[in-house]
């Protein structure tokens, strides 16, 4: 595919690919997790023009029962099967042929997750929009209002995974171990278990590194230079091996700009516990730190 992203794209250069006429998908996942109303009215009063709204609860993450949705994994938001999330995909005219551009409103919160999922389901070509819909909408991109007209199904088909999912179990039978550095994407005041306004359990898992997700944004609202990112999280490791990251935060979702920025900082593509604290801390016999 020509001029192909992967982890950034601008706002100039998703512009060029729509001019070029290159096949290309704009993904919207606006959302706001105490308030799941917001993401779609957001999405109805303004969005990119041809964007397709990917909502949270109902496209990237599987409802129900574990055993009876075939959840990929646990916590409060699930990753649905791939398969179940590639017809999805098709359904919404996606190929693989194409170009994927995920967007959000909430400073890189929620497009991540689509763009760690496109990577689960085989597919490299799905870059974030730096900056958001604000940073389209300072440069006066297209926008349009209310729905999109429903598009013709496609196929997508899936290919091996280029992202690497964790276990709880993986990550308890580890813990400890040389070869697993445990980052936390969430807040301080929930990390060291001052508060849980979502979760039973307040704390965090033993050894985890605190890197609140939002630490990779700019004051412009864009994510970091490649530089900036680096020095960030090598301090952070210290002598620890990038290469045995595992990320997680609350419920899989904000980890992943984590995930992003040691990509863009040439750290490695790096793995997720998706299921995170709150499936970490649904299990009693779980240790849980605090401080």
């Amino acid at each position: 595919m020509p001029s192909a992203y992967t982890t950034l794209i601008s706002v100039a250069q998703l512009q060029a690919l729509q001019a070029e006429g290159v096949p290309c998908m704009v993904f919207d996942c606006s959302c706001d997790l105490m308030q799941p109303a917001i993401g779609p009215a957001q999405y109805r009063e303004s969005h990119i023009t041809g964007a397709v709204y990917a909502h949270l609860d109902n496209n990237l993450s599987a409802k129900g029962d574990r055993a009876v949705t075939g959840a990929a994994s646990g916590g409060r938001h699930p990753l649905p099967a791939r398969e179940k999330f590639a017809e999805w995909l098709g359904s919404v005219g996606f190929t693989n042929g194409m170009q994927a551009v995920a967007y959000d409103r909430q400073g890189a919160n929620y497009c991540g997750r689509l763009w760690w999922m496109l990577k689960w389901l085989g597919h490299d070509h799905v870059a974030v929009l730096d900056g958001g819909f604000q940073s389209w909408q300072a440069a006066e991109g297209a926008t349009t209002a209310g729905e999109e007209a429903p598009r013709a199904g496609a196929t997508f088909a899936l290919k091996e995974p280029l992202v690497q999912l964790v276990s709880a179990e993986t990550v308890l039978a580890n813990l400890g171990a040389a070869d697993q550095a445990i980052l936390d994407a969430r807040g301080a005041p929930r990390y060291k278990g001052e508060v849980e306004p979502i979760d039973p359990v307040a704390g965090h898992i033993p050894g985890a590194l605190n890197r609140p997700f939002n630490l990779n944004i700019g004051t412009d609202g864009k994510f970091k230079d490649a530089a900036t990112l680096r020095a960030e999280f090598t301090a952070l490791l210290g002598q620890r091996d990038p290469a045995h990251v595992v990320h997680h935060c609350g419920s899989g979702v904000s980890a992943v700009p984590n995930i992003l920025a040691m990509e863009i900082a040439g750290l490695g593509r790096t793995a997720l516990f998706a299921g995170s604290w709150s499936e970490w801390c649904s299990d009693p016999s779980r240790p849980v730190a605090k401080g």
